[in-house]
Order: structure tokens, then sequence, then C-alpha cells
């Protein structure tokens, strides 16, 4: 499909694409002028939801952005809640109450209207009155509400129908709603945009608020829970640490753990003193011989038994410098006792004399001094053994009250953290409560102007709607038609030669006239396709004689063609045999009645000779259901063909239409070449496709296509 040949079409259709536009104009004329005026009222709602005066409180810039993500959504629930059918039902009541009560009303009374008696009025306002301050619908179910349904119905001030002239949207990027309506009454416009917009603004508010306080005191119920919850573990772990003696146990269990310490810190010492001082005992005890040991012995057993009570005394204060936790107040005493006891070593080595054949009573000085110094490192190593056993059951018994205190601690965070974050959500709740949107109407509706009309760009629309409609209907046909209409798209669709084609004729055709009479012009074009079409035949015959003329299907003008191109070659001196080898329809024999029958002359008939004249000669046949190889074999009809060769130029064989399958082609097996005519405005069915098909294993003896019936007028010479 090309462009061009739409327009074509478009251009051969022009009176129907100027008539049809004309027809849609002149209707829309009459159907608009007697149109009412549009009166459209509008009304501004500030949401309050872009003005960053009310969000000074969002000390949040995280929720701030976030909020800003949440604008459109914000706005488009606020005009979806605009839209509910409870609130268009308040308009619904609203209008039919002042119609119902006012002198003047908004609309013309309607057939159901006017047949209304006062009490059937008075009824209406009374449900209507309920219905609008419950905000309640009304039953359908209800026969007497379905009744006041219909009554609206009929006044156009149902749901339905205000909604359709209703219009809600938000003012671009601004913190306004726009409400407008449409009417045919300026005051009726005003009117329902102001009950919308005081409808709205009250039913949000009270849903608003509603849901807001609901909120608050299930927040303010849950967090008093999560706050005794907190007191009751506070309360049980005090409770637990007053039955057991606990103050703080880190501070516990870091004291007594720092006082082991202590104790394993003077245990060290004292085994180091203890093993120090065993070791030089035993060096002086080598120093004497067992004499000399027997006699310091027996000569200080008096003073040794003072020295002794001293050491006594030593090791029961030192015993309570122990216990005491090395209590700074005894040390003095220990000091003093421990002096006393050296001066009474000094006197005991002063008072008496050692052997002077020894000189050892330093010695002795100085083993006494570590014995005592020994001995009570020994009992320091014993009370701090018991010591730290105390410590150490102590800080065992710490170890079940830390876990238990931790678990109670872990109980008191968790509550702790539960509390808290309740009370932020009770208090940011209570807040934006306190500073929630309130819906405010800036600009009430106001009965304005009648709007500019809009007639003469309806009845305009109208003619282009008409006029495209018309286009896309006739590309509609354009783009689906198969029909073949001129020689290129036979060639296109079937991907064979053409000849060429010839022109629709009117009337009856007498080729004699047609060769006879130059000046009629309605002839003069047929004629010269037909010309065309012998030179191109000649062309492809290149010498040959036998010409075979056949068609997809019947009635396509092969035997025109088939009897114009014998007179064609007979008016250029050409000996011509035209053959009528259609036995289904033997127009060409029962139109010119010819001497000789194929029949006959197949039989090898003598007489049959004498009848066949030099120049042109028509050779017909009987009809009848029979084919060319049923009257004689393959063989002998070919040497008839050859002797006929010889007699004429040319023969011109008019065959049956392939769809009759192997009538034609038995034709076909004794011709040079094959002609094809195809008749235009017609499509290729899915049986002639394989015809086609075998048209193109003729393996170069189809000559070509000549396509009949076109449009005369697309020619140009």
């Amino acid at each position: 499909m090309e462009l061009g040949n739409f327009f074509k079409l478009l251009w051969k259709h022009k009176n129907l694409l100027i008539i049809i536009p004309l027809i849609a104009i002149t209707v829309s004329f009459f159907l608009v002028k007697n149109l009412a005026d549009k009166y459209v009222s509008s009304a501004q709602i500030a949401t309050g939801i872009v003005d960053q005066s009310r969000h000074l409180l969002d000390a949040d810039p995280a929720a701030a952005s976030s909020k800003e993500q949440s604008i459109a959504h914000e706005f488009s629930n606020l005009i979806e809640i605009m839209k509910l059918k409870t609130l268009i039902n308040q308009i619904s009541y609203q209008l039919m109450l002042h119609d119902l009560t006012a002198k003047v009303p908004f609309r013309p009374a309607s057939k159901l209207f006017k047949t209304m008696n006062p009490a059937a009025r008075k009824h209406a306002i009374e449900v209507l009155s309920n219905k609008f301050k419950n905000m309640q619908p009304l039953s359908y179910y209800n026969k007497d509400e379905e009744g006041i349904n219909e009554l609206l119905r009929s006044m156009k001030y149902d749901e339905r129908s205000l909604r359709t002239d209703l219009y809600i949207i938000r003012d671009e990027d601004s913190d306004f709603i726009t409400v407008s309506y449409e009417s045919a009454n300026p005051q009726l416009s005003a009117f329902v945009v102001n009950v919308l917009c005081s409808q709205f603004i009250g039913y949000y508010t009270t849903t608003i608020r509603k849901n807001e306080t609901d909120a608050v005191n299930y927040l303010a119920k849950l967090l008093e829970e999560k706050r005794n919850a907190l007191n009751a573990k506070t309360a049980q772990l005090q409770e637990y640490k007053i039955k057991n003696g606990i103050l703080n146990l880190d501070e516990q269990s870091k004291s007594i753990f720092d006082q082991i310490m202590v104790y394993n810190d003077r245990k060290q010492q004292a085994e180091r003193e203890i093993a120090s001082n065993t070791g030089a005992i035993q060096t002086i005890n080598n120093k004497f011989a067992p004499k000399e040991r027997e006699y310091i012995e027996a000569s200080m057993s008096k003073y040794n038994q003072d020295v002794i009570s001293s050491q006594d005394q030593l090791h029961t204060l030192t015993d309570r410098y122990v216990r005491s936790n090395f209590n700074p107040q005894l040390k003095p005493a220990i000091d003093s006792l421990s002096n006393k006891l050296t001066a009474q070593i000094n006197a005991a080595s002063d008072k008496y004399i050692v052997n002077p054949l020894n000189g050892k009573d330093d010695l002795v000085k100085q083993k006494l001094t570590l014995e005592v110094t020994r001995d009570l490192a020994k009992y320091s190593v014993r009370a701090i053994n018991n010591a730290l056993a105390g410590l150490n059951n102590k800080y065992s018994r710490l170890v079940p009250f830390d876990a238990t205190v931790k678990t109670f601690n872990f109980d008191i965070d968790i509550a702790s953290k539960e509390y808290l974050d309740v009370l932020n959500r009770y208090n940011q709740t209570n807040l934006q409560s306190t500073f929630s949107i309130k819906l405010r109407q800036v600009e009430p509706a106001t009965p304005d102007a009648a709007e500019p009309s809009k007639k003469m760009l309806l009845i305009i629309l109208s003619g282009i709607i008409a006029f495209v409609f018309c286009v896309i209907v006739l590309f509609g046909i354009f783009f689906f038609d198969d029909d073949i209409k001129e020689p290129a798209d036979l060639v296109k669709h079937t991907n064979l030669p053409l000849l060429g084609h010839l022109s629709t004729v009117t009337g009856s055709l007498d080729l004699r006239k047609l060769w006879d009479v130059e000046h009629r012009d309605k002839m003069r074009l047929f004629k010269e396709l037909i010309r065309s079409i012998r030179f191109e035949v000649d062309q492809e015959l290149r010498g040959e004689k036998v010409l075979g003329v056949t068609s997809l299907d019947s009635q396509e003008g092969k035997t025109v063609l088939a009897i114009s191109l014998a007179y064609s070659y007979s008016m250029i001196n050409k000996k011509v045999l035209l053959i009528d080898g259609n036995f289904d329809n033997p127009v060409i024999s029962n139109t010119v009645q010819p001497k000789v029958y194929l029949e006959d002359y197949l039989k090898n008939n003598p007489d049959n000779y004498e009848q066949l004249s030099n120049t042109t000669n028509v050779m017909g046949n009987h009809g009848g259901d029979v084919t060319l190889l049923e009257i004689s074999d393959e063989n002998f009809i070919r040497s008839k063909f050859n002797e006929l060769k010889m007699k004429y130029d040319i023969i011109i064989i008019e065959t049956p239409p392939l769809s009759s399958l192997n009538k034609s082609k038995e034709w076909l097996l004794f011709a040079n070449k094959v002609l094809t005519v195809y008749e235009a405005n017609k499509g290729i069915t899915k049986l002639q496709k394989d015809n086609i098909n075998y048209l193109k294993s003729l393996n170069g003896k189809f000559a070509g296509w000549v396509l009949n019936k076109t449009d005369p007028k697309k020619d140009r010479f």
C-alpha cells in the first residue's frame, strides 16, 4: 500500500468528505442553538498542608522532609473525601429542601415535583431534614425513601447528576483546593459549592478530631500501664535488696576484691619473711656446738620465760591487727610490744656472760630476734588465710545476688524504654492534635457571569470529528482492501510479469467497428491497449506460434482478449487461427458459428482440411463434458498442431479457466506461451494462489498477466 493510493481514494470520495461534515455541522447547529448559558462558581479551601507557618513545631527536619514527600498523597486523600457519596448526598438534600421551601426554586419543577401535594411536601421535608442531620443515605429498599430518590433524579439533584458538573482540583503546588460547579443557574452553582465546602470542613474536622482524641486517650491509657509496670519492676528490685541486705553490689564486690588483693600481698610478704628468717636461723644454729648450745639454754632459761610471755602477747595483738583488716590504731601497740621484746632480749644478753671461748653472744641475740620474727610471720599467715577464706565466702555469696539484680535491672531497662517510647508518642500525638490541620474556606462561592459560549466551538468540533471519522473509515477500507486495482498490484501480489492491461468497455464490443472507425474515442484506448499487448506477445513468442489464453476463474474476459488479439494480428496481415478450447462454455463457437470443429478435426477427417481458409479462421467445439485428451491422444494432437503451424502465423487457443483443473492444463501442454487474464477489483483467494504457483512452475512458458476491466480514467497516453 502506498500513501499516494490512499490520497487517490480520498480524492475519489471527496464529495463524501464534504457532505458528511456539512451534515454534522448543520445538525450540531440546531442542537446547540437553544442550549442554555453555563454559570460556573468556585470556592477555595486552605488546607494548611503546605503553609510553613502551621508547622513551626516540627522540630525534626527528617520528619518535615518525609512530610514533603507525602503532600501529594494528603491532597489526594482530601479530594477523595470531598467526593464521598455521603457529602454529595448532603448537597442533594439541601438542594431539594431549598426547592421545597423557597418561592423561587433553582430549577424548573419536574413532572413528579408538580404532582406533590402539601402533605407529601411536608413529609419529604421531614425525611430530608432527618437524613441531612444524621448524614444518612436514602434507602432504595424503602418505598417511601425510594420515592424521594425518584424526586431527586427527576430534578437532577441526585448524586450522579451532581458529579457530572462538579470539579475538585488542587491549584498547582499551592496550599489551596478549588471546588467548582457548572449549571444553568448562577445561584445554584454557588449554593452547591458552598454547601459542599461547609459539609466537607465539618465532616473532616469532626472525623479528624475524633481520631486524634481516640489516639491520645489510647496512648494515655497505654502510658499509665507502662508506668505501673515500670514501678512494679522497681519495687521488686528494692524489696529484694532490702531482704538480702544489698546496698550496692558493685561497690561491695569491689571492696571485697580489693581486701582479698591486700591480704594476698601480706600473705606473700609473710611467707617471704618466714623463708628468709628460717634460713638465717639455720645458719646461726650451725655455728653453735652442742655443748655451747646447752650452756646457753641453761643460763638463759629464766630470762627466756619473759621473752616467751612477750612473744605470746605480740602474737595475740598481731592476730587482732590482721582480723581488724590492719587497723592503724593497733599499730602503735604492736610497735611498743616489739620494742619491749627487743629490750628483754638485749637485757638477757647483757646479764649473762657468754662463754669467753666462743664470743658468740651477738649470734645468740640475733637468733632470738629472728625466731621471734619468724614466729610472728607464721602466725600472720595463718590469720591471713582465715581472713581470705572469710572474704572469699562473702564474694561467692554476692554472685547469685548479682545475677538476680541484673535480671531485675534488665527488666527495668526494657520497661523504662517502653515507657519512654510511649511517652514520646503520647507527647507527639498530643502536640499534633493541638496543632493539627484546620481546614478553612478562604474564598466563598458567589454567583458569577455566564461563561463564554462554546456553541461555535461545538459546531466546528462536530465538523472536524465527522471529517476525521470519514478519513478513518476510508483508511480502514484502504488498509484492509486486498483487491487488485492496478497492474502494479497484480505484479506485487503474484511476483509474475505483466504484459499489459485492458480498460473497461461499456456496451457491446464490435471488433470490426473497433478497427474500421477511427473517430470513436471511447474505443480508441481499448484498441491501443490491444496493440500494446500484441507487441508484448510477439516479444515473448520469439518465432513460436501457439499462444494459450487462460484465466484463474471464469468470466474474467479471456474470450474478449482472445478474439481481440486474433483481429489485431489479422490487421497486420497475419494468418491467424483462433481455437475455442473451452468445452464447458464455448462462447466463441456459439458466436462465430465456425465451419470446423475440434472434435471433427482431431478425428482425422480429410473433409475438414478444405474448410480452413488461408487468412483468419476459427475452430470451434461442440461443448459438453469432455477434455482434449479424451478426443485424441497427445502424439496425434501434436502432429495436428505441427500441421497447423505450417499453415498459420499464429494460433490463439482460448482454454478453460485454471479453476477447471486438468481441462485447462491439457491445452497448455501444446502451447508455446501462456497468457493469463485477471479481472481487476478482486482479491486472490487461497485456491487461486495454488494456480499461481502452477503458473510459476511452467519454467518460462508463462508469458505474463493481462489485467482486465481497469479504470480507463487512470490511463494516460
